[in-house]
């Protein structure tokens, strides 16, 4: 008997660790595809500190360097393209952005690496500021195990991981929520200017490993001793930014509500609007045309995270809303 509870004890503890989204294209994933509608800019600068392609051995060179050397900072401007700047062993890169990050409804940004597969995953850490001085880091989770080294080409399980950029393959961004971060009188979570991504040490020894929220250590293809090594930064996608919304003739602004609604959604446009619903892979789910607001019945659509274009008078507005 006592072995039986052990063994319900295990299975128990492994079906609680294995409870993140899982890959791209699956059901439950929060990928976000590079072309997704949801996003409304990009990063414009960058400043990049490269890693050492071999941290266990400083003097292992490739190409020439005993740091990462693939790509150029500039490869992690602007939209996601599978061109990146690699960080190599402990690498940071700092992007900002022109217009502040907000923390509004659902996820905020996205980063994207260059995986070519569901599984070699190779990650980082993700730290957010609003003012280029103090970094304040997301609650990242690796229920990875930790007793075998995942090798060079290793293989990980994205169900075991969460918020470490790196997650998802190539040309699907991790997503993040600025509210998940804990409330602190030095960061203003309505003005992020800067977004910082520090590659993961994926070393289980622990004179290089690098550790999760919960204590954890990462891990994650070790040693890559190449030019390319450590995270490949593709870009920052901007889900929710400082804006000023549009407005129409009397001076209002397009607005939904509520956000997030169940039933029925609301513009507060009293002229004639219309209206195209997207879903996160960026495809049309519904059109309408509104000459009073009435509503709109959005009932049958699945729940997740939705962007609606509102379009009046040659205006147009796009603005995220939740389906419960």
């Amino acid at each position: 008997m006592k072995e039986l509870a052990f063994i319900f004890i295990i299975i128990t503890v492994s079906m609680q660790a294995q409870n993140h989204a899982p890959a791209a294209g699956q059901p439950g994933s929060t990928a976000i595809p590079a072309n997704s509608q949801l996003f409304v800019a990009w990063a414009t600068g960058i400043d990049v500190q490269l890693g050492f392609i071999d941290i266990s051995d400083p003097t292992a060179q490739d190409s020439g360097s005993n740091y990462a050397s693939y790509g150029s900072p500039e490869d992690a401007i602007g939209p996601a393209t599978n061109q990146v700047v690699s960080l190599g062993d402990a690498g940071e890169a700092i992007l900002t952005f022109n217009i502040p990050i907000v923390d509004g409804a659902g996820f905020d940004f996205a980063v994207f690496e260059n995986s070519f597969s569901d599984t070699f995953l190779e990650l980082a850490f993700v730290e957010v500021s609003s003012d280029g001085i103090n970094y304040f880091r997301f609650p990242s989770h690796s229920a990875t195990q930790t007793e075998t080294q995942i090798g060079s080409f290793g293989n990980s399980d994205p169900t075991y991981i969460n918020n470490l950029a790196g997650k998802y393959r190539g040309m699907f961004g991790t997503p993040f929520d600025i509210s998940e971060i804990a409330d602190d009188a030095m960061l203003d979570k309505n003005s992020i200017t800067h977004i910082k991504i520090i590659d993961v040490v994926g070393s289980v020894d622990s004179n290089y490993a690098r550790y999760d929220s919960f204590g954890n250590s990462i891990n994650d293809p070790f040693t890559t001793p190449f030019y390319s090594g450590g995270f490949d930064l593709d870009a920052i996608g901007v889900i929710n930014q400082q804006t000023l919304g549009v407005k129409h003739n009397n001076d209002l602004t397009f607005s939904v509500y509520p956000n997030p609604v169940l039933n029925k959604l609301y513009i507060n446009s009293v002229l004639a609007v219309d209206l195209e619903i997207y879903d996160l892979n960026g495809r049309i789910v519904l059109t309408v045309k509104q000459s009073k607001n009435e509503g709109i019945d959005v009932s049958n659509l699945q729940k997740g995270f939705y962007i609606i274009s509102i379009t009046s008078e040659g205006k147009t507005s796009r603005i995220k809303f939740i389906k419960q």
